[in-house]
C-alpha cells in the first residue's frame, strides 16, 4: 500500500506554518523549495520541514490535514515540540 503524508513547513523564524498533504513527500518538498508549490509558501518563504506524519490511507491523511488546519497556532507548536523540542528543521 502506498504511503501518504501530512506535513508542516515553517519559515526560518518559526512564526508561520503551512500544512499540506502529499503522496510523494520528497517531490512535494522540492516543489516548495523551488517555489512552485504554493503562492503562500513562496510569499512567506516557508521551506523548512518541521513535522510530518505517515498514513497508509490518503483519506486519513486528508482528514488529519483538515483537522490540523483548524488548530490554533499554540496547539500546532505543542504538537511539533512533542517530536522536536528544539523546532529544528528535519531532513527528509
Amino acid at each position: 500500500m502506498k504511503s501518504s503524508y501530512i506535513y508542516i513547513l515553517t519559515n526560518i523564524y518559526r512564526t508561520t506554518f503551512y500544512i499540506g498533504v502529499s503522496a510523494n513527500l520528497s517531490k512535494r518538498l522540492e516543489e516548495h523549495y523551488d517555489e512552485v508549490a504554493s503562492k503562500f509558501t513562496k510569499k512567506y518563504n516557508i521551506k523548512d520541514l518541521i513535522y510530518f506524519e505517515t498514513y497508509t490511507d490518503i483519506y486519513e491523511a486528508i482528514a488529519r490535514e483538515k483537522q490540523l488546519k483548524n488548530w490554533h497556532k499554540e496547539w500546532k507548536l505543542k504538537l511539533i515540540k512533542t517530536v522536536i523540542p528544539s523546532l529544528k528543521t528535519l531532513n527528509y
